[in-house]
C-alpha cells in the first residue's frame, strides 16, 4: 500500500478510524528521515491492512505543532483512534516490524481504562 500524505484537514479523520495508524513526522532537508523512507514504505506493502501516513513538518508546522513535535523523524502510532506510541528517530526494519507487532497485540479496553485512570 502506498503512504498517505496528512493535513490538518485530513488527520483528524485518517486518526480516527478503527485499526492501526503509522504516522511519519518528516522533513525533505533531513537525512534521517530520507535513511527512514525506504524502511515505511517497505512496511507499508507489507501491511496493507495499516495505513500509513506521512506527515510533512515544513509543508504542515501548525500540525507538528499540535503534536510537540521537536524531532524528525518522528513516528507516532495511532490504534482505534487512540495515539499508543510515539518517538522521535529512525527506525531500522526489524524494530518497526517489532513495533507493529506490539500495537497489534495490544488490549485496547485495558488501553482506554488505564487512560481514563489517568485523566479521571
Amino acid at each position: 500500500m502506498a503512504t498517505v500524505d496528512l493535513t490538518a484537514a485530513s488527520f483528524d479523520e485518517t486518526a480516527s478510524r478503527d485499526g492501526i495508524v503509522l504516522v511519519d513526522f518528516w522533513a525533505s532537508w533531513c537525512g534521517p528521515c530520507r535513511q527512514f523512507a525506504p524502511v515505511y514504505q517497505r512496511a507499508s506493502e507489507k501491511h496493507p491492512d495499516i495505513t500509513f501516513a506521512k506527515v510533512d513538518t515544513e509543508a504542515e508546522p501548525a500540525l507538528a505543532a499540535t503534536f510537540d513535535i521537536r524531532s524528525i523523524p518522528t513516528l507516532m502510532a495511532i490504534r482505534d483512534g487512540v495515539i499508543v506510541f510515539a518517538q522521535p528517530g529512525a527506525l531500522p526494519d526489524q524494530l518497526l516490524e517489532s513495533l507493529i507487532t506490539q500495537i497489534r497485540a495490544l488490549d485496547m479496553d485495558d488501553v482506554r481504562a488505564k487512560l481514563a485512570a489517568r485523566s479521571g
